[in-house]
């Protein structure tokens, strides 16, 4: 009982002995470190303690660190601040309107018998695109010369009877009455020729209107009515409508701000205008034809219209268009690529570089854009060097490599 009881006690005891012991290493350790830090104690440990020290990440000296590696230079592209010529140009959008708009209406009373043309064929004036029944026309026609035959008969009965008592007057047998009465016969004999004449003309012009005919260059639309069916002169449904696209014009709206510069270099000589429709290869080339007469004061823009050839149809009415009308040309103006213009909460600003290859943030005052061109009014001068691509990676003081010759026009 008394052997356990030892037992027991001598292991509390040196447990006590080993705590003791390993915090009074634990005091030696934290004291030899602090002496190292601060370089008084010579012969100190240095080897973990020192490589896995903050101090020494901080000085960059951390072996593979990559906070450790200065940054190269950053490839960028720049390009020159050029000085050129520039046109000035109000730009908008608008719709093509066909030069001539018919609605061809019949002009007669009758059937068609036969279209000649084809919905959406491109028509010549002059060329037929209906024909109405005739019959009934020619018919007429032949009843008014028969009609003017039998009056050009009686006028010459008229005329031998009036010649006859002319003779009878020169020798007294008859009395001036009685001749005027053959006189007035004759003219009113001649009368009647020239009525029935007119009839004549009239029923040959009627069946003239049978035979409808295209009385512009144009295209057609859907024919509304089709062949077989009866029409009315002058009805309220048009047989077809007819677009007439050469030439053509561009109706667009620029701001009353700018009615007095247009109208200022419009006197001076013609103003060219183009329009691209979405999607073009290329765009059309007119010129401005009319301005009009009155603001439109719930939008404040003035309404213009320009005139195209439209050779290769372009254009086509009802199509909306991007027109752009030029008023002038600018000389010596700044441009740099639009791409290398940034913008900041501050605004807008480039950035240059300078002869060290390091750059610069400039701001800038961007007067207006001319197609891939920005014209800049304030902040750089002819020849300076900006970048146009690699911009997220710089900021001032950064230095860079030009890319290839580094040079874009």
């Amino acid at each position: 009982m008394r052997m356990s009881a030892f037992h027991g006690f001598g292991r509390v005891l040196i447990a006590a002995v080993l705590a003791s012991a390993l915090a009074a290493a634990g005091l030696v350790a934290y004291y030899g470190t602090g002496a190292n830090a601060q370089g008084d104690a010579p012969g100190a440990a240095k080897g973990p303690v020192a490589g896995g020290s903050d101090g020494a990440r901080k000085a960059g000296k951390a072996p593979g660190g990559r906070a450790g590696q200065q940054q190269g230079p950053v490839p960028v592209t720049v390009t020159s601040v050029t000085q050129q010529a520039v046109p000035y140009r109000i730009q908008a959008v608008g719709s093509a309107e066909a030069y001539a708009t018919v609605a061809v209406k019949a002009r007669v009373d009758g059937q068609i018998v036969e279209v000649r043309f084809r919905e959406g064929q491109e028509v010549r004036a002059g060329n037929v695109l209906f024909n109405i029944d005739p019959r009934p026309f020619e018919a007429a026609l032949r009843q008014a010369e028969a009609n003017h035959q039998r009056d050009l008969a009686q006028l010459a009965q008229a005329e031998r009877q009036e010649a006859r008592y002319q003779e009878l007057l020169a020798k007294n047998f008859v009395s001036k009455e009685a001749y005027a009465q053959f006189r007035t016969g004759t003219e009113t004999a001649a009368a009647a020729v020239l009525a029935s004449k007119a009839a004549i003309d009239n029923a040959r012009l009627q069946l003239e209107y049978t035979t409808i005919r295209s009385p512009i260059d144009g295209y057609a639309g859907r024919i509304q009515i089709q062949k077989g069916n009866l029409v009315k002169a002058n009805d309220a449904t048009p047989l077809v409508v007819l677009n007439q696209v050469h030439p053509i014009y561009v109706s667009f709206a620029v701001p009353e701000q700018e009615l007095p510069s247009v109208r200022k270099y419009l006197a001076a000589g013609p103003l060219a205008v183009e329009a691209r429709p979405p999607n073009a290869e290329r765009a059309a080339s007119g010129r401005l034809v009319f301005i009009d007469n009155t603001v439109d004061s719930t939008t404040g823009t003035i309404k213009l219209k320009a005139l195209f050839e439209n050779r290769e149809n372009t254009l086509w009415p009802g199509q909306f268009v991007s027109a752009s009308l030029r008023l002038y040309e600018q000389k010596d103006a700044l441009t740099v690529p639009s791409r290398a213009v940034q913008t900041g909460p501050s605004g807008q600003y480039v950035f240059v570089v300078k002869p060290d290859m390091s750059v610069e943030v400039r701001p800038v005052s961007v007067q207006r854009s001319e197609g891939d061109l920005a014209i800049i009014a304030t902040g750089l001068a002819r020849a300076e060097q900006v970048v146009t691509q690699g911009q997220l990676r710089l900021a001032p003081g950064t230095k860079v490599i030009v890319k290839g010759d580094g040079r874009q026009s």
